[in-house]
């Protein structure tokens, strides 16, 4: 969260903090950082009181993000594209990992010319223990979860689920450029069309 503003109101000089200016006035919301279960639940909470309070008027998400975990990062897929407000999202600076799928599946998906992407499998953190069968388990549900994430960008990019697979075998960044030619964006703006586009 970035430092407050000083708004002038009837009641004073009030400080505000600029994200919630920019939700409340704006409908402009972020997705900054790792993705966790406080973040995805803000993310999920904000679009939820947009939807309530307009879900005609278009929501503007800007992600800067490395990524995170999967389950949820998954919370704020299915409320982007639940919204009845439609999502467009805009890739400030970088969306990796479970970022870029954010970011492709807006309903309008713009970079900013120097904004990168990056997908790749699905990563398992920590330590693996246990026996044969619980880490077979564990296996086929990182395979289950690699197929289903291939099957949502396969669905927002039109490309194959085969294509995917091979796209995401490994740490594969995309420029802007290589982004709108994948199917991944569809276009790019500069930070002054970015302002414009989502006023």
């Amino acid at each position: 969260m970035s430092a407050p503003v000083l708004l002038k109101s009837s009641s004073g000089i009030q400080p505000v903090s600029i994200e919630s200016k920019l939700m409340s006035d704006h409908r402009r919301l972020f997705i900054t950082g790792e993705i966790n279960a406080d973040s995805a639940m803000d993310f999920f909470k904000q679009v939820m009181f947009l939807n309530l309070e307009n879900d005609k008027a278009p929501i503007s998400v800007f992600i800067n993000s490395p990524g995170g975990e999967i389950d949820n990062g998954l919370l704020v897929y299915d409320a982007i594209v639940g919204s009845k407000a439609p999502i467009r999202t805009f890739c400030s600076g970088y969306a990796y990992s479970m970022g870029a799928v954010l970011f492709a599946c807006g309903k309008e998906r713009y970079l900013l010319p120097h904004s990168k992407l990056m997908l790749h499998e699905p990563l398992l953190g920590g330590k693996i223990g246990g026996n044969a069968s619980s880490i077979k388990s564990i296996s086929e549900s990182l395979l289950e979860t690699k197929r289903m994430m291939n099957k949502l960008l396969a669905f927002h990019t039109g490309k194959t689920e085969a294509e995917m697979d091979e796209l995401t075998s490994y740490d594969h960044y995309f420029s802007a450029q290589e982004a709108v030619e994948m199917g991944l964006a569809d276009g790019i703006k500069s930070f002054e069309e970015m302002m414009e586009g989502c006023a």
